[in-house]
């Protein structure tokens, strides 16, 4: 995944758990994408201290994800809901009601996974 999506994500997530200065010097480099100088000339402090807020904010955010997996169930549900609708396509274009059956089941069986990782 690309890296501004996957930083993205995880300040999508669990941003709030952030503090508020936090929250504004990630925003500006994520988000805004400011570099380490620019938002240290806008927050008044040395470009050392962004880099180190960015650096810690990463590890913050990249550490509630391994505890709580948050963001890797919302892309696992996103895939299978993505999956569901193709097969819904599929039917909708079927000829015959055996393949409608068949896709049916693959559209029951995508389902039961999504309801499983809930």
């Amino acid at each position: 995944m690309e890296w501004i999506v996957e930083q993205t994500l995880l300040y999508d997530f669990y941003g709030e758990l952030l503090t508020e200065h936090q929250k504004e010097i990630y925003e500006d480099h994520v988000l805004n994408d400011l570099s380490p100088s620019e938002i240290a000339g806008e927050h008044g402090i040395t470009r050392q201290a962004a880099y180190d807020m960015i650096r810690r904010c990463n590890k913050i955010l990249a550490g509630y994800e391994r505890k709580l997996h948050l963001v890797e169930k919302f892309l696992r549900t996103k895939e299978k809901v993505s999956e569901i609708h193709l097969l819904a396509k599929s039917i909708l274009d079927a000829e015959d009601q055996e393949q409608m059956k068949t896709e049916i089941r693959k559209i029951e069986q995508v389902s039961n996974g999504i309801l499983e990782d809930l």
